[in-house]
């Protein structure tokens, strides 16, 4: 199966090529640059040289989320019309599982992506399997639920949360070698080929928490309906 695999739910681009479990070709930038613009040149590249055509490509594998709410709709958008184009399979992959995987050892992996304000998005994997529903929560949170676990390997975007978590789990290691701790199209191929394929139409991407324009809307429209409220009762 020839299946091209990609990634923009960060400030990292990352694209590869696979066939069966060998991979042909990847490309990843870590340097901030606007996705919609360096995506579809970076796959066009790969292909190229790799020299893969896209018909002969058999399913498309994208990173899902959690992440950057403007880099997932860029990758799923991409990864819809591919799909839909040539008419091949589409799965998901999880932005975390893509992390988590890339972490070899023995104990279980706290894969986070910074969600801002000492927020994180999270999950927890052994074994490469998530043992944990993935979540947008307080980084303090967090930590209070890992309290009592003996081992504990932190990876992803981790710089900014270290010392809290040295200081709350001294128990906890980091992963942070770059290629590491960020997400790989070639773990996202791996992942990917696995999994059952998605409809193409209804397929979006898995944000685990409200967009900010909406969270706004939803706080106005709260208060709204509480002035009317107050005003009914008054009457």
């Amino acid at each position: 199966m020839k299946l091209l695999a990609f990634d923009t739910s960060s400030q990292a681009l990352s694209v590869a090529l696979t066939e069966d479990d060998n991979l042909l070709g990847k490309i990843d930038l870590n340097i901030k640059k606007n996705h919609s613009i360096t995506l579809m040149p970076a796959i066009d590249f790969l292909m190229t040289h790799v020299g893969i055509k896209p018909e002969e490509l058999d399913r498309i594998a994208v990173a899902q989320g959690p992440g950057s709410y403007t880099g997932l709709r860029i990758a799923v958008t991409t990864a819809k019309t591919l799909a839909s184009t040539l008419n091949i399979d589409l799965v998901g992959v999880s932005s975390l599982a893509a992390i988590a995987t890339n972490v070899d050892v023995v104990g279980k992996v706290v894969p986070l992506i910074d969600a801002r304000r000492q927020n994180v998005y999270a999950g927890i994997y052994e074994n490469g399997l998530s043992i944990s529903q993935e979540q947008h929560v307080s980084l303090d949170k967090l930590l209070d639920t890992l309290k009592n676990e003996e081992v504990l390997y932190f990876t992803g975007e981790v710089a900014n949360f270290r010392e809290l978590i040295s200081q709350t789990l001294p128990q906890a290691k980091f992963v942070e070698n770059v290629e590491r701790r960020l997400p790989n199209a070639y773990q996202i191929s791996r992942l990917g080929a696995g999994y059952e394929p998605v409809n193409v139409d209804a397929f979006v991407p898995e944000y685990l928490k409200k967009v900010e324009a909406e969270e706004k809307w939803l706080e106005t429209h709260a208060e709204n309906q509480g002035n009317d409220t107050n005003y009914i009762q008054s009457i």
